[in-house]
């Protein structure tokens, strides 16, 4: 038995959430950079957006690779390098004094952090450690520490950029996520395969067997949205609300109310997952973030309809996260969950590319960024469709090996 898997599920479930409350909280703030950075550095918006744009495509790069190390070695040493490279990432972007190196500290750098130190990887190891009965509830507590996170880190990040420059606010990110590292100890251990239900497969077949799986997917292109959705927001929100003539801390708020309310949003998903069809919960998920955006749309801009907005869509912020990586598991298993849905978390971070750098190359080709809140409405019913017909049932090798 690996030493992980005789620690207790409550340990192994505070050190996930504390790891994803540093690392998502951090990740969460990036959007408060955005105007800042472009200020000093003289640059268009549309550069910051491509550093972001490249760091979430750098993320989903490395999360199935990641993931897939994980599911063989353990969780433990994947993700204290991540938070390493977190760490050096974040304090050579404070020095980046051009768009290139912007890029590749900010964006790949950063990326190849998260990729390593991600939620998903967290969440793989709970689950495998956790009965079927309760494993979405389970996850739904580590994705909160990303909720948690954003609540607690955003509201305070526009202060210290305002009193001491993007610069310090950034070394002090870095000694944030340095300060989580021991708890990657706590997730070390090789994973035992006789807890796995699919205890022979091999990591090929693991593969061709969701490959050929019409519900893997369509999970894929629903999470293509979600990835489009919250990065676009995430990012985009603080200077939309500046652009609308309200205080820019008032950004930072937005994005706490964000967090808070996705406490309770994700905390709801993981109890309805074990008890309903999480596949139609998905769908109203996404329905709902459509309606809620329409709801931005049509309002007039004030400091009350950006509190609505927030509070509406930080209820179903991440809560797709657990049903999503949910489905994973209960229809492969949970032997490689951190890789197979490290591939469904790749299509998330495409959308995530496209969202956050339509973002800003639209806004700086229109001066607007109403084309892409309405590509948001359209990719959310989309999205809300294809999770409909997804089969649920475990496929017969995970159900009988």
């Amino acid at each position: 038995m690996s030493a992980s898997v005789m620690r207790p599920l409550w340990l192994l479930v505070i050190a996930a959430s504390l790891i994803t409350f540093m690392g998502m909280g951090i990740r969460g703030a990036f959007g408060l950079f955005l105007e800042p950075i472009s200020t000093q550095m003289e640059w268009s918006r549309e550069i910051f957006s491509v550093t972001i744009a490249i760091q979430n495509i750098t993320w989903g790069l490395t999360q199935p690779f990641a993931g897939a190390i994980a599911d063989k070695y353990g969780s433990g040493r994947v993700m204290g390098l991540g938070i390493v490279l977190y760490a050096a990432g974040l304090l050579l972007m404070g020095e980046a004094a051009s768009p290139i190196m912007m890029h590749l500290t900010g964006g790949v750098l950063i990326g190849l952090a998260q990729g390593m130190a991600s939620m998903s990887i967290g969440m793989a190891t709970v689950a495998r450690n956790t009965p079927m009965r309760s494993r979405t509830l389970a996850m739904a507590f580590v994705t909160m520490g990303s909720s948690a996170g954003m609540m607690v880190i955003s509201p305070f990040a526009p202060d210290i950029i305002q009193d001491f420059g993007y610069v310090m606010a950034l070394m002090i990110l870095a000694a944030m996520i340095a300060m989580v590292l021991p708890m990657t100890w706590v997730l070390s251990g090789k994973p035992t395969e006789e807890a796995a239900a699919n205890a022979n497969q091999s990591l090929g077949e693991a593969i061709r067997e969701a490959s050929r799986h019409r519900g893997y997917w369509l999970l894929i292109v629903g999470f293509f949205v979600c990835g489009f959705h919250v990065t676009f927001i995430g990012n985009h929100l603080p200077a939309f609300i500046s652009d609308s003539g309200l205080d820019p801390t008032v950004g930072g708020i937005a994005l706490s109310v964000v967090g808070a309310f996705n406490i309770g949003g994700t905390l709801l998903a993981g109890i309805l997952g074990d008890r309903y069809s999480k596949k139609y919960l998905l769908s109203f998920l996404y329905f709902a973030r459509s309606g809620a955006i329409l709801f931005l749309i049509f309002m007039p801009i004030t400091f009350e309809v950006v509190m609505v907005f927030s509070a509406m869509i930080g209820v179903l912020w991440l809560s797709t996260v657990p049903l999503t990586t949910g489905l994973v598991a209960q229809i492969f298993g949970a032997k490689y969950m951190a890789m197979l849905a490290g591939f469904v978390f790749f299509s998330h971070q495409i959308g995530a590319f496209l969202g956050v750098w339509l973002g800003g190359m639209l806004f700086d080709v229109t001066g607007s960024y109403e084309i892409v809140w309405w590509l948001s409405v359209a990719l959310g019913l989309l999205a809300g469709l294809v999770h409909w017909p997804i089969d649920e049932r475990p496929v017969v090798r995970a159900a009988t090996a």
